[in-house]
């Protein structure tokens, strides 16, 4: 399985480079927001989904159900992780994407944790709220009436709350943690394992098992909802579509910008990188299921999909047309094949990390281990990859008369050094 997984990489990049052909700025923009929409509309389905098999956990907590539930949430990871090179370059997505996918958490804000979590955070008063058990909260007078948990209180009250970032109260990452609980492997095998039981009012275990199943429900009609809010303004007259095509010239600086940012800060260093300078399990992206695999391979076949103008959808249909590579192409044939090498060759490295990890060889938590040279190395790989390709997109700016931007930094990269102060 995993000596194929460059083969995969390889094929990928066959079925793109079909779509290939000398095009103009306008057409390009066109066919970025056109996939952007059903992006977000896969991510959407998935999310409808996702609420379901949640409601059908609620309705009859067991182990049958939980494990539906947990497949969906995954399942529902897929899309929505093409859709991140959306992010960095347009206002609209980076006014909302906190919704749904903020990340890392303190998880002690929302339910109970182990005892190794501790029970006090210096920056978060909120640290060990635990909001599951506790109607009321009280702290630094400032009271929280949480009698009654609905979408409201998660977005409007809990999420960021006193303006800490890691007061994550609403997305992906909240239903994750609720649906696998901490997992308390450290860099050894296994993920969360929370029992169907905590969400069992009947035979509950951890108490609160009501609140628990509301909180739950309350968080997948907020994602269900946030999701519903991107495809309107990614559709025909919404507004992030008017931001990159009633202006081409800022379309197209809008895919360079959020191609080079993701792949470069975002991905390589605060993602990637940061972890595993600290060889720390909690600095995986999806933590709490061990899906942080997926969840980065999905990121560049996004990427891959944005920059080609082509992107295949959950149902299995293709939308595409004119992609920033054909126009790229027309200018500077060498430029161009620059950029499909480091693509090629970042998504043959996270094929290679995918492939591990799901023939349950090393799971990326462990390959962050400290004595894990050989999972270092493979991780190390896929920041090389990355950190090549975020250059190879900022030398083609210039091809287009696109004006030098910064892309998304990140210590870990930039400054090593500041890390460890």
């Amino acid at each position: 399985m995993i000596k194929n997984a460059p083969l995969a990489a390889a094929l990928l990049f066959a079925l793109s480079a079909t779509n290939v052909h000398a095009t103009d700025a306008k057409s390009v923009v066109t066919t970025y927001a056109g996939i952007a929409h059903a992006m977000y509309s896969d991510s959407l389905a998935t999310a409808e989904t996702l609420r379901g098999a949640l409601a059908n956990l609620t309705a009859k907590p067991s182990d049958t159900t939980l494990r539906a539930a947990r497949a969906a949430w995954l399942a529902a990871r897929v899309p929505y992780q093409q859709t991140e090179g959306y992010r960095f370059g347009n206002p609209a997505v980076d006014d909302w994407e906190g919704k749904v996918n903020a990340w890392p958490l303190d998880e002690g804000l929302i339910d109970y944790v182990d005892a190794s979590y501790g029970t006090t955070a210096d920056a978060n008063p909120y640290y060990t709220a635990n909001v599951i058990a506790n109607p009321k909260i009280s702290i630094g007078g400032r009271e929280i009436d949480a009698s009654t948990i609905t979408p409201a209180l998660l977005s409007d009250t809990l999420q960021e709350l006193d303006g800490v970032e890691a007061n994550v109260a609403t997305g992906y990452h909240a239903i994750e943690f609720l649906l696998w609980g901490q997992d308390l492997n450290g860099t050894g095998p296994g993920a969360g394992n929370r029992p169907a039981s905590d969400f069992d009012p009947k035979n509950c275990t951890n108490g609160n098992c009501d609140r628990r199943a509301a909180y739950l429900t309350a968080a997948a009609d907020l994602l269900v909802s946030d999701l519903e809010d991107i495809v309107v303004k990614w559709a025909e007259g919404g507004e992030a579509r008017g931001y990159v095509t009633k202006d081409p010239a800022q379309g197209i600086a809008a895919i360079f910008k959020g191609l080079g940012s993701l792949s470069y800060g975002e991905l390589a260093g605060e993602r990637i990188k940061l972890g595993l300078m600290l060889h720390d399990p909690e600095e995986e992206h999806d933590c709490f299921s061990d899906n942080t695999h997926n969840s980065h391979y999905y990121d560049q076949i996004g990427m891959v999909a944005i920059y080609n103008g082509r992107y295949v959808r959950i149902d299995g249909s293709i939308v595409e047309g004119p992609g920033l590579a054909s126009l790229i192409a027309a200018k500077d044939a060498a430029v161009a094949a620059a950029i499909e090498d480091a693509m090629r060759n970042t998504t043959a490295k996270m094929a290679m990390l995918k492939a591990t990890a799901d023939a349950r060889i090393m799971a990326y938590d462990q390959m962050l281990g400290e004595d894990n040279a050989e999972g270092n190395a493979m991780i190390q790989a896929v920041v090389d990859g990355l950190v090549a390709q975020a250059h190879a997109i900022e030398k083609a700016a210039p091809v287009l008369g696109v004006k030098a931007m910064a892309f998304e930094g990140s210590d870990s990269l930039d400054n090593p050094n500041a890390v460890f102060k």
